[in-house]
């Protein structure tokens, strides 16, 4: 079947926005000459796919909304509601699984609402979920299954991201201007100490020994985040010392400045956060610690040149937001990581 008119709802975060970004390239090769169009929050939005893939970006700012009163809150569902029914979508797909998707899916008036395997709060009362072969691995494979059910093929994992032509230039004048050699590939890393969860964050003094290791070596230490993560590197730099070639740009970089950050770096160091997702789309050589969260189901995927690293403690995986006896991060050494860094430069250079 073909549709004309298609909208993907997928407003948050942006780990998953990243996520979603192979569904919506099957999606444009299933449906070449379908307008394709996306809802999500504006502060997730850097990573949306440009045309061809997706035709228009829509937004809803959950922010906003929620500073509102509840008369503006009506006037803005009135409005959202007339935007979302007067494009006249012929299907809509709700890929986030949540009250708040499920609320604007229904806004469409679109008869025709389907989602993935996993809808959560209600949702599945609104929109169809579609499950497939894959409902128990990958999120990435849960929504592809939806495409394929669509009628895509969704044989491989490709990730439509953004050039960063002009982000990128930005990224390498400030690195130049702070000191770093002018050479065609600039020697740094990329460390992100920042994670929603308190519990996903590996030790700060993992992160300032492991940015040590570097340094020795000549190689450039980045710590990169959003602006809640500042503290993180206030105190990442106090523990690594008076190190001049440690630069701390966390909060200091747009998403589009951190993706070109990333695209530019030689490794890429992380917890379970929105940019390790960056970096695996860019299929940057990367090491990754998990501890209460799952790789099999959310861990960097369709990158050979990642590795995860796996907490050995006993109760990894527990999905736990708050721990009283958080541990299990801390089992993940810097030697491991270093290690790990060491043998995919001495294969980079084979």
């Amino acid at each position: 079947m073909t549709y004309q008119n298609i909208l993907i709802i997928k407003m948050s975060s942006l780990g998953d926005v990243i996520h979603a970004l192979p569904f919506a390239a099957a999606l444009r090769e299933t449906f070449p000459h379908s307008r394709i169009s996306w809802l999500v929050h504006p502060q997730f939005s850097a990573f949306v796919p440009e045309p061809p893939i997706i035709d228009e970006v829509l937004y809803f700012d959950k922010k906003a909304f929620g500073k509102m009163g509840w008369e503006d809150k009506w006037k803005t569902l009135r409005e959202t509601r007339a935007l979302l029914r007067g494009k006249k979508f012929d299907l809509v797909i709700d890929l986030q699984g949540l009250f708040k998707s499920a609320v604007m899916a229904w806004l469409t008036g679109c008869p025709n609402r389907i989602g993935y395997c996993e809808m959560r709060e209600g949702s599945r009362l609104v929109s169809r979920p579609i499950v497939g072969a894959h409902a128990h691995d990958h999120v990435i494979e849960r929504y592809l299954d939806v495409a394929r059910y669509l009628g895509a093929k969704a044989d491989k994992i490709t990730y439509p991201m953004p050039a960063l032509k002009e982000e990128g230039k930005t990224i390498r004048r400030r690195l130049l201007e702070a000191g770093m050699p002018d050479q065609e590939n600039l020697p740094y890393v990329v460390l992100v100490p920042g994670a929603r969860w308190e519990t996903k964050r590996w030790p700060l003094d993992h992160y300032a020994a492991l940015a040590r290791k570097f340094l020795a070596e000549g190689t450039w230490v980045v710590l990169a985040g959003g602006p809640e993560d500042a503290p993180l590197g206030k105190k990442i730099r106090e523990l690594a010392g008076p190190e001049p070639h440690l630069l701390d740009w966390i909060g200091g970089t747009s998403l589009r400045e951190l993706g070109a950050l990333i695209k530019g770096t030689r490794f890429y160091v992380s917890g379970d956060t929105g940019p390790l997702h960056i970096a695996t789309a860019l299929q940057k050589p990367l090491v990754t610690m998990y501890g209460p969260t799952r790789p099999d189901r959310t861990g960097p995927y369709g990158n050979p040149r990642a590795t995860v690293l796996v907490s050995p403690a006993a109760c990894a995986g527990c999905l736990k937001k708050h721990c009283d006896h958080w541990t299990c991060m801390g089992e993940v050494t810097p030697d491991q990581v270093y290690d790990l860094y060491r043998k995919k430069e001495e294969k980079a250079c084979d």
